[in-house]
C-alpha cells in the first residue's frame, strides 16, 4: 500500500473510530514516556534504552493520527466533538510528560557528562611519587601522565 492510499484510508475512517484509534495511541505513548522518566529518575539508564523502540513507534503513529484529525478537523468536531476534547486534554497531557521527560533526560546527562569530566580529571592526575630533580624542583615526567580518556556523548 502507497503512502497515499494508507492516508486516504485513515482520513476515510468514522470520525470516532479515528479518534479512537489516536486516542488509544497518545495514551501508550503517554505510558511509556512515564514508564520511560521513571526509570531514568532512578538511575536505570539500561532499562529506559530498551523503551526506546516503543516510544519511537507510538510517536510516529500519533503524528500520523494526529495529522489525519487535522485534515479531517471540520468533519470530526461535527460528528464526534466529546472525543475531539478527549484528545485535546490527552494532548495536554502528552505535552505535559514530554516536558518532564525532556528535563530528567537533560538531568541524566549532566550527571553523565559531570561523572566522566571527574573520572578524566582524576586518570589525568599523576598518581606516582614525586621527587626532586637535578635543578632542586619536584621533575614531572610528562611520559608518564595520563592522555585522556574518550567520551562518547550520545545518551
Amino acid at each position: 500500500m502507497t503512502a497515499a492510499a494508507r492516508l486516504a484510508a485513515l482520513d476515510s475512517l468514522p470520525a470516532k473510530e479515528l479518534c479512537a484509534m489516536a486516542e488509544a495511541t497518545l495514551t501508550a505513548l503517554v505510558d511509556v514516556m512515564n514508564q520511560e522518566t521513571t526509570l531514568l529518575r532512578a538511575g536505570h539508564m539500561r532499562q529506559a534504552g530498551t523503551l526506546t523502540a516503543e516510544k519511537t513507534r507510538l510517536a510516529q503513529d500519533y503524528v500520523g493520527f494526529a495529522r489525519s484529525v487535522q485534515r479531517q478537523g471540520a468533519r470530526l468536531a461535527q460528528q464526534a466533538p466529546e472525543a475531539i476534547a478527549r484528545l485535546r486534554q490527552g494532548h495536554e497531557r502528552l505535552a505535559t510528560q514530554m516536558a518532564e521527560n525532556l528535563r530528567v533526560l537533560a538531568t541524566a546527562r549532566n550527571v553523565t557528562e559531570d561523572l566522566l569530566t571527574d573520572v578524566a580529571r582524576i586518570v589525568g592526575q599523576q598518581n606516582r611519587a614525586q621527587a626532586y630533580g637535578r635543578s632542586g624542583t619536584i621533575a614531572s615526567d610528562p611520559s608518564n601522565s595520563a592522555r585522556g580518556i574518550a567520551v562518547n556523548r550520545a545518551l
